[in-house]
C-alpha cells in the first residue's frame, strides 16, 4: 500500500508540474506578445538572430547543470521561441495591417489555402467575403457564386483549383473590376492568357505563390513569390500584405517561376511518389522494413507519407500543366540511369564523383534552420 501511495503522489506532483509548465508557457507567451509591443514602439527588427543564439547557448549550458539532456533543452526552447514570433507575428499583423476595413473577395475561400488567406486578410482589417459553391466558412459572409457579386472589393483573391482558375482570370477580364486582383496558383503557365487578358482589360492585377502550407503558423524562412506583370500599383499593394510578417519576398518573371518550380516542387513531389511506388512494389511489407528502417529511410519515408497524404490532382496539375514540367523529369531520369549504370559496372570512381559533386551542390545553398551569423 505504501508503494502505491508513494507512486500516486509522485504521479499528482507530476501533473502539477505539467500544470504549472502551462502557464510558464502561457506567461512567456504574454511576454512575447508584450516583446513584439516594445519592438514595434522602438522599430526594432521581429526577430533577433544574435539574441536567439544567446538564450540557446545559455540554456544548453544550464541543462548541462541539471543534469538534462542541452540537446532535449535546445528542441524545448526552439519551439517555445516558434511560438513566441509566431505570436509576435501575428501580433504584427493586427497592429499594422493593410485592411483598415477595405473589402476582400475570395474566390474559392472554403479550398485549403482560400481559408488561409481569408484568415489571415481578416487579421488585417479586411471586410472579407467568401465565394465558394462548397459553401460559407464560419464567421465570414458568402455567397455560392462569384459572378453574382458587384465585385466593387478593393482586393480579389482567386483561390480556385489550378484546372479552374484561368477560366476565371478570363471571366474576370470581361467584367473588369476596378479592384486588385492576384491569383494564388501553383503553376503560372497554364494561367498566361488568363492573366493578360487581365492586363489587356487594364485590370490592376499580379499573380502570388505562397511557398507554404496552410498549416503554415509562422512566415520567418518562407518564401511568399510574386509574378510582375507590369502593374507596379497590384504588385506593391499585393506585397504590403506580407510586409509586417517575416516572409522573405521574391518578385519575379511567369516563365522563370515555371522553370524554376518544376524543380522546386516538380522534382522533389517526382522524387517522393517514385520513392513511395518503389516500396509499394517492391513486395516487401511496410511493417518488416520498418523494423530494420535506418535515420536516412525514415526521414525520407516521412517526406514521402506527408505527399502520398496531400490532394493527387493538385499534384498531378503541378507535374501535367506547367510548359517546364518535364524537364525536371527528364533530369531525374538521367540522374537514376546514370546511378543505375555506375553501380552495375562497378565503378566506384565514378560513384565517388556523383557524391562529391552533390555536396559541393548542396554547399552552396543557404542552410535551413541555420541563422546567419
Amino acid at each position: 500500500m505504501a508503494e502505491s501511495k508513494t507512486l500516486e503522489e509522485l504521479r499528482t506532483r507530476l501533473s502539477a508540474i505539467d500544470r504549472e509548465l502551462i502557464e510558464l508557457i502561457a506567461e512567456r507567451q504574454s511576454l512575447g506578445r508584450q516583446v513584439e509591443h516594445a519592438k514595434r514602439a522602438t522599430g526594432h527588427a521581429t526577430r533577433d538572430y544574435r539574441r536567439e543564439r544567446e538564450v540557446i547557448v545559455g540554456v544548453r549550458t544550464h541543462a548541462e547543470k541539471h543534469g538534462v539532456s542541452p540537446e532535449v533543452a535546445e528542441k524545448i526552447l526552439r519551439l517555445l521561441i516558434r511560438s513566441s514570433l509566431a505570436t509576435q507575428e501575428q501580433a504584427r499583423v493586427v497592429a499594422t495591417g493593410q485592411g483598415s476595413g477595405r473589402r476582400a473577395l475570395v474566390i474559392g475561400g472554403r479550398g485549403k489555402m482560400g481559408r488561409w488567406f481569408t484568415d489571415f486578410l481578416a487579421s488585417q482589417g479586411f471586410l472579407v467575403e467568401v465565394a465558394d459553391p462548397a459553401g460559407p466558412v464560419e464567421g465570414y459572409a458568402h455567397r455560392l457564386d462569384w459572378q453574382d457579386s458587384p465585385l466593387d472589393h478593393h482586393l480579389i483573391v482567386v483561390a480556385t483549383p489550378l484546372g479552374t482558375t484561368s477560366e476565371v482570370l478570363h471571366a474576370l477580364a470581361a467584367r473588369k473590376p476596378a479592384g486588385i486582383v492576384f491569383d494564388l496558383a501553383s503553376v503560372k503557365t497554364p494561367l498566361r492568357a488568363g492573366l493578360d487578358a487581365l492586363v489587356a482589360a487594364g485590370v490592376k492585377v499580379t499573380s502570388l505563390h505562397p511557398m507554404f502550407g496552410p498549416d503554415t503558423d509562422l512566415l520567418s524562412g518562407r518564401h511568399v513569390i510574386y509574378i510582375n506583370l507590369g502593374n507596379a500599383a497590384a504588385l506593391a499593394e499585393a506585397q504590403e500584405l506580407f510586409q509586417p510578417t517575416m516572409a522573405e519576398q521574391v518578385v519575379m518573371g511567369l516563365d522563370e517561376h515555371d522553370r524554376l518550380i518544376a524543380y522546386v516542387l516538380g522534382l522533389s513531389h517526382a522524387l517522393n511518389i517514385a520513392f513511395f511506388t518503389a516500396l509499394a512494389e517492391s513486395g516487401e511489407a511496410a511493417p518488416r522494413l520498418a523494423r530494420m528502417s535506418s535515420t536516412t529511410f525514415d526521414a525520407q519515408l516521412e517526406v514521402a507519407s506527408r505527399v502520398a497524404e496531400d490532394s493527387p490532382a493538385l499534384y498531378f496539375e503541378i507535374q501535367a500543366l506547367n510548359d517546364y514540367g518535364t524537364e525536371s523529369l527528364s533530369a531525374l531520369l538521367f540522374a537514376v540511369e546514370r546511378l543505375r549504370a555506375t553501380v552495375r559496372s562497378h565503378d566506384a570512381a565514378g560513384f565517388k564523383l556523383m557524391m562529391e559533386r552533390g555536396r559541393t551542390y548542396l554547399h552552396t545553398r543557404p542552410q535551413p534552420g541555420r541563422e546567419p551569423a
